[in-house]
């Protein structure tokens, strides 16, 4: 030990000692305001001058302050936490959604706590709406394919601001208008009319879907033939595309997602129905995958993301209090033409 050392335990201050973790207090200090300054510039509070807001945020990145979540919530009376339940999560679509609100939250300071259901029955929902409650959620989301879902979600008495897509337009895709457009293709390009393999009914985006190209079909004063129904799987198109291939009629269908439609596009090219040759093919979700199919597959793209996002908001501005400007605009759906649709054959 040097003689000049001193004795004793050395001295050592909260921002001296490396390695300590920097406070609210040494914020504070840093930017020359007062804890509580710091505390309404951490929680958004409005009455705070630019300015200040400005110095304080400036102090937080040169002392690499992190602030904790437990402090927040005492400060805010929240736990920055939102709860997400979502239905049928590995499908596209959903997990699409799911990820666009985790990143919406995550912008906006709050933690994503999301419970994905393989079944949705009542007693399924009211056990992840407890779990959520009992883990503080802020507000709920719920990413609900299923008519029935919205109203047992309510019946389960929840006391948090609750959005539910599928039940509120302004955060839904126009799956209607996305159906009509691509009938509305096959049928501009030449074909008599067109056959349709439906997803699940109750599923409010199939209804939709369903009820759209019917509807499109009966102001063409096209025949509208019977539909088949899937379950939104590649295994469920394949298996109906087969019936499908065997009617020698058939020049166009429109299948209602993405999966189903490569099924089609599989039993078609095994029954010698080239595509788009013989038969026209349009899916709808327009999936990552869907412009490396064979042949690529024209498609409706929902923007999953901006679906996410704008349910982010509106649980936001519900949890504030805040009454959002009311609004029907649905997520407009973009036809994407590719290589799997053309005119009929000559015959």
């Amino acid at each position: 030990m040097s003689p000049s050392a001193p004795q004793g335990p050395a001295r050592r201050s909260r921002r001296g000692f490396a390695g300590a973790r920097p406070v609210m207090d040494d914020v504070a200090r840093r930017a020359g305001v007062s804890k509580q300054t710091v505390s309404r510039v951490l929680n958004e509070h409005p009455a705070v001058r630019p300015e200040t807001r400005e110095a304080v945020r400036e102090a937080m990145r040169e002392l690499g302050y992190r602030p904790s979540r437990s402090a927040r919530s005492l400060a805010s009376g929240r736990t920055r936490m939102l709860g997400v339940i979502s239905f049928d999560a590995a499908r596209y679509g959903p997990a699409a959604i799911l990820a666009a609100v985790d990143t919406a939250g995550q912008k906006a300071g709050y933690l994503v706590s999301s419970i994905a259901l393989d079944t949705a029955d009542r007693d399924t929902v009211v056990e992840a709406v407890d779990r959520l409650s009992a883990e503080g959620a802020d507000g709920v989301i719920a990413i609900a394919p299923q008519r029935w879902v919205g109203p047992a979600l309510a019946a389960t008495g929840l006391a948090t601001p609750l959005v539910v897509l599928d039940d509120t337009p302004a955060v839904v895709g126009d799956a209607g208008g996305g159906a009509r457009e691509a009938t509305g293709h096959l049928l501009s390009l030449g074909h008599r009319t067109v056959h349709h393999i439906a997803g699940p009914a109750g599923w409010t985006s199939a209804d939709l879907r369903l009820a759209a190209w019917r509807a499109a079909l009966v102001a063409a004063a096209a025949e509208v033939p019977d539909p088949l129904v899937g379950d939104w799987s590649a295994d469920a198109g394949y298996e109906l595309g087969r019936r499908l291939a065997r009617r020698t009629a058939l020049t166009a269908v429109f299948v209602s997602n993405d999966q189903m439609a490569l099924g089609v596009l599989h039993a078609l090219h095994e029954a010698g129905r080239p595509v788009p040759g013989e038969v026209s093919v349009v899916g709808y979700d327009d999936i990552p995958e869907a412009a490396h199919f064979l042949p690529p597959l024209t498609t409706v793209r929902t923007d999953f993301a901006e679906i996410g996002t704008r349910a982010l908001r509106l649980l936001l501005d519900r949890i504030d209090g805040a009454e959002p400007a009311p609004s029907d605009a649905r997520v407009p759906a973009e036809l994407v033409v590719r290589r799997s649709s053309g005119p009929p054959p000559v015959r």
